[in-house]
């Protein structure tokens, strides 16, 4: 009975114990099931406005973007992309859904004729569009491929969308008006007129280093002005960069190299049992064979004009014979033999016309095309022989036969076009027969009938052969330059970055500002691991990691962890300087003036009064000072003849007397100026309308969370 009382007497404490004992459970429960709790964080990219975006549909996008992009952007580039369009879309949904706009099936068959009219897949024999073909292809689409399916959706998708915004920013077109009253303002504020007299007294006047501005007064500007110093959580990282470039050791071993090419040798040939003689650049026959073997640098079988040589050889090579070579020498990463192979005279541009027959296989080549290459070959020399008979058929010839799209309109013909533009069998023909030939060249596009029409500025061309070899580190200064950083990285876990870094005169390269979905790091190009590891919520200050990047290793660290919030004074002080600067000046200047009129206040300053003519208000500049809205302000709320206090500028401190007002004549009607209003509104709903929405707009972005 006892033990019974005790219990009843503390009845509300066994209640807490066992509620909390039973949270516990539950709780310990979550954390080994941490997936719950993380799992949309993990799998949503961000939340607009109440709608998730998914990583998985995000991810698929991106890899779209990149295929368009092919190698012209970056994973981040992408994603960027993605983002924006992602972004747009779901802002703007919003208002759809809020305005019940939306796109029926007889308008998307409509958007789907309008867009697919020219596409030859979807006409009939008469090159309209069918809609039965459009659907049987979608069905086909449907029922072999879920990936080309999925495509086509996001095509009706992105039309759909498309549409809807231009109905959307059409309807706010439409709202858009310029009052009566507003017209007549815009033309006030055009054509009213004020003459002034002024004196200007510039902040320049007082020299920057005898006004003091303190850190506690730029925090106090950052905080009466939090909207414009608003910052995202960053990271400042400093690091040291181990070039893996050639050592002067290793070049001259690369020059080594081509100077014992150019020299004859006798090697042992083990075949023959016999020494054969090996013979130098310099005396090769086969040059392109030797070339090929021998450089970096494919053999370009073509002649060219001094201007296309290299400015680094041009005056050199232009005057040697055929056989003379010329190097070692450093270009452009390599270093190089040049050969002169052989020189001719040569136009820099030709004139021709051509009839293009193609083959089966050929570039280029259409459906259409049935002939095999050597009935294309026979077809072409039946055209020629009876244009050496009758050359006026040329161009009914052109419009009958020939592939080239091109050309066709204009008889076949290319006017005058520089040496390197054509394929090589057509530009060879064209350049080195005279004016008048005829004759059939083959090209990867098939068989041409050329004629050459004329030829301009004849001048001296080169064939060069040049080996190039690419100057880059040997294995031995790889590995050098491998153990200075593993020396570095080690010598870090005691000591002082900036002060090793000196020791070992590195250069260090601070980089601030680092943002969580930064893609680059100045002076290292795409470097996204970098800036994931700056973010890592286990890095810490003073952490630091080694990472492998082009052309070498940095080793980096991070000296600074920002939190997203207001920008420190520091930071802040390269916009709020001026500004405070500035105001200080306007102060101290206002402090010494005691003058009352124009002339005094001229005299005491050493000025001088100057004028300004037919100031309006719509372009509120001076002459001789520049914009000053608040000073043309002041200007026509005075009254003619009246002097103003002392005005606060951009530029300076101003008295200003106002000499003349002209108010503009009325006008019977101001529709014309109304329109402008209208327009000027108009034009601002495509610069503003989507950046006011996103303003408003409810975001969650975890892409840093959620996308690498």
């Amino acid at each position: 009975m006892a033990v019974l009382n005790n219990i009843r007497k503390r009845g509300l404490f066994l209640i807490i114990i066992i509620a909390l004992a039973l949270f516990s459970f539950v709780l310990a429960d979550l954390f080994r099931n941490s997936d719950a709790l993380m799992n949309k964080s993990q799998n949503v990219v961000a939340t607009i406005n109440g709608k998730d975006i998914t990583r998985e549909n995000f991810m698929q996008k991106v890899e779209a973007a990149q295929r368009q992009m092919g190698g012209n952007g970056t994973t981040t580039q992408a994603m960027n992309r993605v983002w924006n369009q992602e972004l747009r879309q779901a802002v703007l949904q919003t208002q759809f859904e809020e305005l019940g706009l939306s796109i029926e099936t007889d308008e998307m068959k409509d958007l789907l004729r309008t867009s697919l009219a020219n596409n030859p897949n979807f006409q009939n024999a008469a090159g309209l569009f069918d809609e039965a073909k459009m659907n049987e292809y979608i069905a086909n689409l449907k029922a072999t491929s879920d990936v080309a399916y999925q495509q086509w959706v996001d095509y009706e998708n992105s039309i759909a969308t498309n549409s809807l915004q231009q109905d959307y920013f059409n309807m706010v077109k439409a709202g858009m008006m310029g009052t009566v009253a507003e017209g007549e303002l815009e033309y006030k504020l055009q054509n009213d007129k004020v003459d002034i007299k002024f004196v200007q007294v510039p902040y320049s006047s007082i020299p920057d280093s005898t006004v003091t501005v303190s850190k506690s007064e730029i925090k106090a500007y950052v905080q009466d002005h939090k909207n414009e110093f608003e910052v995202e959580e960053t990271r400042d990282v400093r690091y040291v960069m181990f070039e893996e470039k050639a050592s002067l050791e290793d070049e001259n071993a690369i020059k080594k190299d081509l100077t014992d090419l150019l020299k004859d040798k006798v090697e042992y040939n083990d075949v023959t049992d016999s020494n054969d003689t090996i013979v130098g650049f310099g005396h090769v026959t086969n040059n392109k064979s030797y070339i090929n073997r021998h450089s970096d640098i494919k053999f370009q079988d073509r002649f060219q004009f001094k201007s296309e040589i290299s400015k680094t050889i041009a005056d050199s090579v232009y005057n040697l014979n055929v056989g003379d070579v010329y190097g070692p020498y450093k270009d452009a990463g390599y270093f190089k033999l040049t050969k002169v192979i052989e020189t001719k005279n040569l136009p820099d541009s030709a004139q021709a016309r051509h009839i293009l027959i193609p083959f089966v296989g050929a570039s280029s080549a259409g459906p259409e095309v049935t002939q095999t290459e050597t009935q294309a070959k026979t077809t072409a020399d039946s055209l020629l022989n009876e244009l050496k008979n009758d050359l006026s058929k040329f161009e009914t010839f052109v419009t009958e036969f020939s592939s080239d799209q091109g050309s066709v309109e204009k008889g076949g013909r290319y006017e005058y076009f520089s040496y390197n533009t054509m394929v090589p069998a057509f530009r060879d023909f064209v350049f080195e027969n005279d004016k008048g030939e005829l004759g059939v060249v083959k090209s990867p596009f098939g068989f041409h009938i050329i004629e050459v029409e004329g030829h301009k500025n004849e001048q001296k061309v080169l064939k060069l052969g040049t080996i190039a070899r690419e100057i880059e580190p040997s294995e031995k200064t790889i590995d050098n330059v491998f153990m200075d950083v593993s020396k570095f990285e080690i010598a870090l876990e005691d000591g002082d970055f900036e002060t090793l870094a000196k020791e070992k005169e590195y250069a260090v390269r601070p980089v601030n500002g680092v943002k969580i979905l930064d893609e680059s790091i100045p002076g290292l190009s795409s470097q996204r691991p970098i800036v994931r590891w700056a973010f890592e919520e286990g890095t810490k200050v003073g952490d630091y990691k080694r990472f492998t990047v082009p052309g070498g290793y940095a080793v980096v660290q991070v000296v600074g962890k920002h939190a997203a919030g207001l920008m420190d004074a520091e930071e802040a002080s390269v916009k709020v300087l001026p500004i405070l600067r500035k105001q200080k000046k306007a102060a101290q200047i206002r402090e010494r003036i005691t003058a009352t009129t124009l002339q005094d206040l001229a005299s005491a300053e050493s000025t001088s009064v100057r004028s300004s003519m037919a100031i309006n208000m719509k372009n509120p500049t001076i002459s001789g000072a520049g914009q000053e809205p608040l000073v043309v302000g002041q200007a026509f709320a005075m009254e003619e003849g009246e002097t103003s206090n002392l005005i606060d500028g951009e530029k300076g401190v101003y008295m200003i007397e106002v000499t003349k007002k002209s108010p503009a004549a009325g006008m019977d009607n101001y529709q014309g100026f109304s329109y402008q209003v209208e327009q000027q509104k108009v034009n601002s709903v495509n610069s503003k309308l989507y950046n006011a929405l996103k303003d408003q707009a409810e975001i969650e972005d975890n892409r840093a969370n959620t996308v690498q």
